[in-house]
């Protein structure tokens, strides 16, 4: 049994952790979610940059980012693993500056991790793979790999937006 004084430095602690997380994301659970909308309008602009084949293919084959990548941002990809690998994925969130903004290069580091098998499905079976992604045996090593290629992409492009208006999906190029 935990002594009363570790309990309670075990709860402020915990109650910091969520509200560093929180504090950056406030405008994602507010009216209209502009934060989620801002995070999938900037995935679509970074996997579009750095895998234009699969932003292509998704556009064609009709799925649109924000039918999956919504979940990922209003979820902070809890839903997409395992509960030890949210926990391994978090505590680098929380140790990121700029949560909103690593979890951006995660997500692209995620998605096109499976580039290849996504641009082989047809509609039915790639909306389905995206809605329920193979993760359930996902373990701290394929954490740390995702984790590695979404630092390496921040390195390359955080910063430097004028990358991303440049080469915006066609989608966003009306706007």
């Amino acid at each position: 049994m935990l002594r009363t004084r570790t309990s309670a430095q075990i709860e402020a602690d915990c109650y910091w952790c969520l509200t560093n997380i929180l504090a950056g994301i406030q405008d994602h659970y507010t009216a209209d979610q502009p934060g989620v909308q801002r995070m999938v309008m900037r995935l679509e602009e970074l996997v579009n940059r750095i895998d234009a084949d699969l932003c292509r293919y998704l556009r064609e084959t009709g799925i649109q980012f924000l039918q999956f990548a919504f979940k990922w941002m209003n979820c902070l990809l809890l839903r997409e693993f395992p509960l030890r690998c949210v926990i391994r994925l978090w505590d680098t969130y929380i140790s990121e500056n700029g949560f909103e903004d690593f979890h951006v290069y995660v997500c692209a580091a995620f998605l096109c991790q499976f580039s290849g098998q996504l641009q082989c499905m047809e509609f039915d079976e790639l909306f389905g793979f995206m809605q329920n992604m193979p993760t359930e045996d996902w373990t701290d090593k394929e954490i740390e790999m995702l984790l590695s290629q979404a630092f390496v992409l921040s390195t390359l492009f955080e910063g430097s937006d004028a990358h991303l208006t440049s080469m915006a999906p066609a989608s966003h190029q009306m706007m």
